[in-house]
């Protein structure tokens, strides 16, 4: 069975709103075994949203259409439905006597916009909307099921996985399900890992390999099809070991796992504590180290020492390293994580210094430098990082944080 999703809204070819609900349509489809056989999207313009429509209903047994059914003059998805099929909009009375009775039941005017919402292509069966009050429809159109949804995710979501994706799965008489395991690896380029997985994606077609990269670092996802989640797991599970294997210390989590999560683990599990003192990062380190719930109890803050005067009063780096070495450099790195140690009681701290750019600060721009120091010993590293000032920032802190995973899980 091929599904294709469409997207109406002039909105997301503007990137004022990010399209989520095509990550959310693709994840169910490919958890169900459903071959999801292309996206689009396309603005408020009812001629293109004709054209799509009908290619769509030729290559395609289904298509799921989102955003477009609301009460205002651009959601025309019903009527570009309707005009493919090549019938007629009825009017639901009742729905529209519903939505009124809503509106009275808060004490409030009823916008007489909203029955725009009560329309449908005559012969559409009804998807329920329990948490708005746009109802979704489908209608077999060329031998291909036009299901239509509202854009907004909350209700989009529901209505997917409450009636869309079971019927999906009737319609397509697949009783598998696809499993998907993603190792994240950090500290290898995406090349280095493709190299080193190399015979692994070529060779297996069902567990497959696939690379994801992202904010320097690389995802290794295994992707199998079984009649079970048990089976498909099992399949899995041996090329996960020898991923592990090959990869070792660069794999620290796996699927949902953030490097931010995998450290309060770590310091939980050692009663150990962290703490940041971060000049080009500007708190970036401490902004992530706090996104995880229960932070408090490993958290015990950060200095943000972008002056030299904040390092050497705060921090007690001594001013004489600076004048020696320069700020950007190692010794006045290794001197901030030492003194952030001590400044806020930590057992673990991480420094960042650097040129972030977009002028060089004594040394070229993308050179940072990372320092952790734990109780028993101190490490720095220099880095050369690519990218303008935002994504060397970025880089930098996400490697900061693998720093500290290695200081405190060496093994």
């Amino acid at each position: 069975m091929l599904v294709e999703s469409l997207a109406i809204g002039t909105e997301l070819l503007l990137g004022q709103i990010v399209n989520t609900n095509a990550s959310d349509i693709a994840t169910r489809l490919a958890a169900s075994g459903i071959t999801h056989h292309r996206q689009s999207v396309i603005g408020d313009n009812r001629e293109r949203m004709d054209a799509a429509i009908a290619a769509a209903t030729t290559r395609c047994d289904a298509l799921i259409v989102t955003g477009g059914i609301g009460p205002t003059g651009d959601d025309v998805t019903r009527e570009s439905v309707a005009s493919v099929a090549g019938i007629p909009l009825m009017f639901d009375e009742a729905h529209a006597a519903e939505m009124r009775a809503a509106w009275l039941a808060r004490g409030r005017r009823f916008p007489e916009s909203n029955l725009r919402q009560a329309y449908r292509p005559d012969g559409a069966i009804v998807i329920d909307n329990h948490k708005g009050s746009a109802p979704g429809f489908r209608i077999e159109v060329n031998g291909c099921w036009v299901i239509c949804l509202p854009g907004v995710p909350a209700e989009m979501r529901a209505m997917l996985d409450e009636q869309v994706m079971p019927f999906l799965r009737s319609m397509s008489g697949t009783d598998g399900v696809v499993v998907s395991r993603v190792l994240r690896t950090w500290g290898m380029s995406e090349a280095q890992v493709g190299e080193d997985l190399g015979d692994l994606f070529e060779d297996s077609s069902n567990p497959t390999v696939a690379f994801l990269a992202s904010d320097g670092e690389i995802g290794v996802r295994l992707s199998c099809l079984a009649r079970t989640g048990a089976e498909a797991a099992a399949l899995i599970d041996p090329i996960e070991a020898e991923v592990r294997r090959r990869l070792g210390r660069a794999v620290f989590g796996i699927d949902d796992d953030t490097i931010e999560g995998v450290i309060h683990r770590l310091l939980a599990q050692r009663g150990l504590t962290v703490g940041s003192a971060e000049s080009a990062t500007g708190g970036i380190i401490a902004q992530r180290l706090t996104m995880t719930p229960g932070a408090s109890a490993t958290v015990r803050g950060s200095v943000v020492a972008y002056a030299n005067e904040v390092k050497t009063r705060v921090l007690g780096v001594d001013p004489g390293i600076i004048e020696r070495n320069g700020v950007v450099s190692e010794p006045v790195a290794t001197a901030m994580a030492l003194g952030a140690r001590r400044v806020l009681g930590a057992d673990v701290a991480v420094a960042v210094t650097g040129s972030a750019g977009p002028e060089p600060l004594e040394q070229p721009v993308g050179t940072m430098i990372i320092a952790v120091a734990t109780p028993d010993e101190e490490t720095v590293r220099t880095l050369h990082l690519p990218g303008d000032r935002e994504r060397v920032r970025a880089y930098a802190a996400t490697a900061a944080l693998h720093l500290v995973r290695r200081a405190i899980d060496p093994t």
